[in-house]
């Protein structure tokens, strides 16, 4: 599936929409350039789950955890981690099989430990088509 979006609104939705769909044990791998809307996705994701809290990247904690949507949300930003032991400290295993939907930000950079199924979503700009111009592909990787 891609997806167009013209603006931070519409990628807002797109997340949102991904997530109301969105079942216990799934995880979605968020990849894209910085500035390219993974936080404002990040952010429509909690929404379509029911999430009223503020969402922001959670750069610096690597792990953000949200229980009162209809399931719960496990947020990860692995773009400072620097091996996989320091996800296996976090919890990481017992999240990923666990019973909310994980979103991984920078999920590329931890390829060798994620799940053996899981949702691609790549965001891309193309400045030609306008600044806030942005492509969203989800893919489902077996």
């Amino acid at each position: 599936m891609i997806r167009e979006s013209f603006s931070a609104k519409d990628t807002f939705n797109i997340g949102k929409e991904i997530a109301a769909n969105a079942k216990p044990g799934q995880v979605y791998c968020l990849s894209g350039d910085l500035g390219t809307g993974k936080t404002v996705f990040s952010q429509g994701f909690g929404a379509g789950l029911g999430i009223e809290e503020p969402i922001s990247s959670p750069t610096f904690t690597i792990l953000k955890e949200y229980h009162e949507g209809s399931i719960p949300f496990y947020h990860f930003d692995v773009y400072r981690i620097g091996s996989d032991d320091e996800m296996e400290e976090i919890g990481y295993y017992d999240i990923i099989d666990g019973d909310g939907v994980c979103l991984i930000e920078w999920a590329e950079l931890i390829r060798d430990i994620l799940p053996e199924n899981y949702y691609r979503v790549t965001i891309k700009k193309d400045t030609e088509k306008g600044f806030d111009y942005r492509t969203i592909e989800v893919v489902a990787e077996e």
